[in-house]
C-alpha cells in the first residue's frame, strides 16, 4: 500500500464513492473517526474501519453520492482536502454538488481520523464567482478533477 496521503484519500473516496467496503478498508486504520459538522444530518462521529466504511456504502446508494477530490495539501502524517460530492436529494430529478474541506490523519500509512467541514442542503453550495472549472476543479458536467480523475477499475 502507498503511503503518498493523496493516493489513499482518492482511494478512500473511490471506495466511497462506489461503495466498495473491501477498497475503503484499504485505506482506512482499524480506529479511524470520522467527526462531522453540526448541525448536518448524522452528525456523530463514526468510529471504527468496518462502521466507516458500511455507512459510507449506505449513503452512496440512498443518495447516489460521487464524491471528487479538488484540491490537497499534504505532509507525512496529514492531510487537507477541498472535495465536492455529487448527491441526488430526496425525490430529486437533479444532482446537487456539496462543495467542503476535509483534515486527515495518518497512522502507518491509514487514515486515522477525519474532520469534515460542509453544510449539506439540497441545494448546490459553492463559493460565489470562485473560478472552479478554470482551476481544474470538478464541476456539474465534470464530475473528477486535475488531481482526481475518473478511477480506472482496471487496475485494481
Amino acid at each position: 500500500m502507498t503511503s503518498d496521503p493523496l493516493a489513499v484519500i482518492t482511494r478512500y473516496y473511490d471506495g466511497c464513492s462506489t461503495g466498495d467496503v473491501d477498497l475503503m478498508l484499504t485505506t482506512l486504520h482499524p480506529e479511524v473517526v470520522h467527526y462531522f459538522l453540526a448541525p448536518n444530518v448524522g452528525s456523530a462521529p463514526v468510529a471504527g474501519a468496518e462502521h466507516l466504511a458500511r455507512y459510507w456504502r449506505k449513503v452512496a446508494r440512498m443518495i447516489e453520492a460521487r464524491w471528487v477530490v479538488d484540491h490537497c495539501l499534504a505532509g507525512a502524517d496529514e492531510a487537507v482536502i477541498e472535495w465536492t460530492m455529487f448527491w441526488r436529494p430526496d425525490g430529486s430529478g437533479d444532482r446537487v454538488a456539496t462543495r467542503g474541506a476535509e483534515w486527515f490523519t495518518f497512522a502507518g500509512g491509514l487514515i486515522r481520523e477525519i474532520r469534515s467541514y460542509y453544510q449539506q442542503r439540497p441545494e448546490t453550495t459553492e463559493l460565489d464567482g470562485f473560478p472552479y472549472g478554470e482551476r481544474g476543479y470538478s464541476t456539474a458536467t465534470a464530475e473528477h478533477s486535475t488531481v482526481h480523475p475518473v478511477p480506472d477499475r482496471s487496475t485494481r
